[in-house]
C-alpha cells in the first residue's frame, strides 16, 4: 500500500493526523541527519503493525511531502 505523508519534525510529540492530502506525521525527531525519516518509519511501523522493514520511503528524502510503501504479509 502507498501512502502520501506529510512531516512536520520537531514537534513537542509523535502524533498521527489525516489531512486533506494524506496522513500528517508530528515528530519529535529534528530533520537532521536522517533522524525525522527514521522516526517517521518507526511510527509507521508501530500505526500499520508491520516490521521496520516493511517501510519505505520512495519519494521525499528530504522534503517535508513524502510517499511511503508500506507491503504487509499475507
Amino acid at each position: 500500500m502507498k501512502i502520501s505523508a506529510q512531516v512536520k519534525p520537531g514537534s513537542k510529540q509523535n502524533q498521527v493526523e489525516k489531512g486533506s492530502a494524506g496522513l500528517v506525521f508530528r515528530l519529535k525527531a529534528p530533520p537532521v541527519d536522517g533522524k525525522a525519516n527514521a522516526a517517521l518509519i518507526c511510527v509507521l511501523a508501530e500505526h500499520f503493525g508491520v516490521r521496520k522493514s516493511d517501510v519505505e520511503i520512495l519519494h521525499g528524502q528530504t522534503g517535508r511531502r513524502k510517499l511511503v510503501e508500506i507491503r504487509k504479509d499475507p
